[in-house]
């Protein structure tokens, strides 16, 4: 028993759980313009484990099938996998449990939640392959994330409209904006094993502006979504702060200088994610 919680601790700790965040309020975000205003708590709290179960998969999944990959790159090659701190068949008992999980809190849902949820699995899951077949491989990963909004839209009315979709595909610009920026720290690494991504393609010139143009689309895109959702000022204002945040991103990395990659990546990336459905969710509210 001491050696599984020692495993899954490191395992928690290997996928960066707490990472949710990332997605999190987008699918949140999605469930209460769903609803127009707070969801059912039991409905909310099942979105929740979703959400965290099907990330925690496909990044378990992600690091299992990396594992050679990324013992052979020197920014990698100290996960828990490639250092021998974790068994591949720990691992992917792991995974297979959060697709249960994940199953299973689909299954409380509704009918058509869980019919689509083999497609979610197939999505998030598939990330792991595509920077063995295309540099487009940035955009999996946005939509995997993407889907999230969507998904709580369909959990949420038991039905697909296309409103939520607009969400979905800013989720798809934002995520594979910054996924271009931080595969630049793999640009030669990358073109040395031959692995396919957007800076390995086009260069970190090429790619920081490929990154810069899909969060200016983002940009555009959440002015859409207010003015399509109805919402107000409150609404208005936290995506000017997303703007904000998104330029002071681009602004403290650079094709030549990516020392403060971590934190555009990580910390700027989760603040922006809490803005944005911090101000969507106050606006539905006060609107309500």
């Amino acid at each position: 028993m001491e050696n599984v919680l020692r495993s899954t601790r490191l395992t928690l700790e290997m996928i960066r759980w707490e990472h949710s965040i990332f997605a999190l309020p987008f699918a949140l975000t999605g469930a209460v313009l769903a609803a127009g205003g707070w969801p059912r708590l039991a409905v909310l709290g099942w979105i929740v484990v979703c959400m965290v179960s099907a990330r925690s998969a496909a990044m378990a999944f992600n690091r299992l099938v990396d594992a050679r990959l990324d013992k052979a790159n020197p920014r990698t090659a100290s996960r828990a996998i490639p250092a021998g701190l974790l068994s591949p068949g720990f691992v992917a008992a792991f995974t297979v449990v959060a697709c249960v999980v994940f199953l299973a809190a689909c299954a409380m849902l509704n009918r058509l939640t869980l019919e689509l949820a083999p497609v979610a699995l197939l999505v998030v899951l598939s990330y792991s392959y595509m920077k063995r077949i295309t540099r487009w491989s940035h955009l999996v990963l946005g939509l995997a994330l993407g889907i999230a909004p969507t998904a709580a839209w369909i959990a949420v009315r038991g039905s697909l409209e296309w409103k939520p979709v607009l969400l979905t595909a800013i989720v798809i610009l934002w995520v594979g904006g910054f996924d271009i920026l931080y595969a630049c720290q793999d640009f030669a690494h990358d073109r040395s094993v031959g692995l396919f991504s957007v800076p390995a393609a086009f260069g970190l010139e090429g790619a920081f502006w490929l990154a810069r143009g899909m969060h200016l689309c983002m940009v555009i895109l959440l002015y859409v979504m207010v003015d399509v959702f109805g919402l107000g000022r409150i609404a208005e204002g936290g995506m000017g702060l997303v703007t904000a945040l998104l330029a002071y991103e681009h602004s403290i990395i650079g094709p030549h200088d990516l020392r403060r990659m971590n934190a555009a990546f990580f910390t700027l990336n989760g603040i922006i994610s809490v803005v944005f459905f911090v101000a969507v969710g106050a606006d539905v509210l006060v609107r309500r």
